[in-house]
């Protein structure tokens, strides 16, 4: 992609009414339509989404295939898509202005982030789909389901909110398992090694991300965990 295209993508996002910003660790400051300032932590529900309902995030989103899927299968929860990377959010973030889905919202940020735009159990539940597994065992602190980001959830989901991730690899699903039997605050309540060897248990997995469609890893194998963090 062009680094025109990537600049035009990036203007587009800051006229959506559906998209913030922020991506610096020195001001906490999150950008909304047209660059304004706004503050919405502990406000979402309220202020952007205007009603009550539960509030789920996807996190490293990517395309923000699941946030908005999500959405439309079910318009009485509110959904909010998370990534640093502003070209690939433009792809959902256009299709929540296209379907007019006033349930989906996007927030560009890092993840390490989280807790200064999201107040204390403010979100219900976290959506993990095909993230980057970080292959050697010397990035392992930089998977999404490591204890370093665990501590950062707990800081914004209610107590027992669930997280799901959903990967084709062995690597980060054998090290999530680990990560949860060897943490007494994380409870399994589901998981699957190959989601699609047999009808789904789950209607929401049927939903597939770009990774995911592509089968980029090679492995052909979608694996699934359900599990419950408490503080």
């Amino acid at each position: 992609m062009s680094t025109r295209n990537k600049l035009q993508k990036f203007a587009e996002l800051l006229e959506l009414p559906h998209v913030f910003e922020n991506f610096s660790y020195e001001n906490p400051e999150l950008v909304g339509q047209y660059g304004k300032v706004v503050d919405l932590k502990s406000r979402w529900k309220n202020e952007h989404f205007g009603n009550l309902n539960p509030m789920i995030l996807e996190l490293a989103c990517g395309r923000g295939e699941y946030t908005v899927a999500l959405a439309e299968q079910y318009p009485d929860s509110n959904f909010i898509g998370v990534d640093i990377k502003g070209a690939r959010i433009w792809q959902g973030a256009r299709q929540v202005s296209d379907k007019n889905l006033r349930n989906a919202a996007f927030l560009r940020t890092k993840i390490e982030l989280l807790d200064r735009f999201f107040a204390s159990e403010e979100v219900d539940e976290i959506w993990i789909t095909f993230p980057d597994p970080f292959l050697k065992d010397s990035k392992s602190t930089r998977r999404l389901t490591s204890p370093f980001f665990l501590e950062i959830y707990r800081k914004v989901l209610k107590p027992g909110g669930i997280v799901h991730l959903k990967t084709d690899s062995p690597i980060l699903f054998d090290f999530t398992m680990e990560v949860i039997s060897s943490d007494e605050r994380c409870r399994l309540i589901y998981s699957s090694e190959d989601i699609y060897a047999r009808a789904l248990d789950f209607e929401e997995l049927h939903i597939q991300t770009y990774y995911e469609a592509k089968n980029i890893s090679g492995s052909g194998v979608s694996k699934y965990i359900r599990f419950a963090i408490n503080g």
